[in-house]
């Protein structure tokens, strides 16, 4: 673990917030926290933390809806996100993934298990920041007139820009990195999602049907393998 690295904790429950921070604390981690999800976005945007744990109800607004501002903004890109919340239903689940959740922890849980994920995650989003850095340099993926510039997270369809959510835009470049590689729908949960068997696959689904609605005239890149999943269309077919 890198010195310094910084982790946003956003959870109105003052006896847990000071249990986690705490124990966080014990491992390394600086932390800051907050009690709502407005005091938490702007902790987000100010102190540019490596991990954010969101708890799910906040007195505001949702975490599900601080989620999804957190990822609407730029600059928080790279940001690891946890969910963390009492409800642990596969839609609540399914929610927070959609909107680009890293990982999801269902109350009560281990304080240790917690700290290892946040370990992990943090991990990662160094990783994601070295790659956007060395990206940022020019690499481009391109299939006919689709085109994905990884650094700075944006696709292009025939020269025109397409905003994906999060992981829309994992989706499409796991399959633009891979273009001989047939995924089948528990691969791509793994690949895009970071997660085996937490989720159902018809998620993954939903997120093509998405992603070919937004990319138009390049949406037959997806290609259907029927009976098993997706993979990127030969461009000479």
């Amino acid at each position: 673990m890198a010195s310094g690295d910084r982790v946003l904790l956003v959870d109105d429950e003052p006896d847990l917030a000071r249990l986690v921070a705490f124990n966080l604390r014990e491992a390394g981690f600086e932390v800051v926290t907050a009690a709502t999800a407005g005091e938490g976005l702007i902790a987000a945007q100010g102190e540019k933390p490596l991990v954010a744990i969101l708890d799910v109800m906040l007195p505001d607004y949702s975490g599900i809806e601080l989620l999804t501002r957190m990822r609407a903004d730029e600059s928080l890109a790279d940001l690891g996100i946890i969910m963390l919340t009492a409800r642990g239903d596969e839609q609540d689940r399914v929610a927070g993934f959609e909107q680009g959740a890293d990982d999801y922890v269902v109350k009560p849980f281990s304080v240790k298990e917690l700290v290892l994920r946040v370990r992990a995650l943090a991990r990662r989003s160094r990783e994601r920041q070295a790659a956007r850095a060395t990206d940022a340099a020019g690499a481009r993926l391109r299939w006919k007139g689709l085109e994905v510039d990884v650094g700075f997270h944006r696709v292009y369809v025939d020269g025109a820009e397409v905003s994906l959510r999060p992981l829309e835009f994992k989706l499409i470049t796991v399959l633009l990195e891979n273009p001989t590689r047939v995924f089948s729908r528990s691969q791509l949960l793994e690949e895009v999602w970071g997660t085996s068997g937490e989720i159902n696959t018809r998620t993954v689904d939903t997120h093509v049907r998405r992603l070919r609605d937004k990319l138009g005239a390049c949406a037959d890149a997806v290609e259907t393998v029927h009976g098993f999943g997706y993979r990127l269309r030969d461009e000479r077919a």
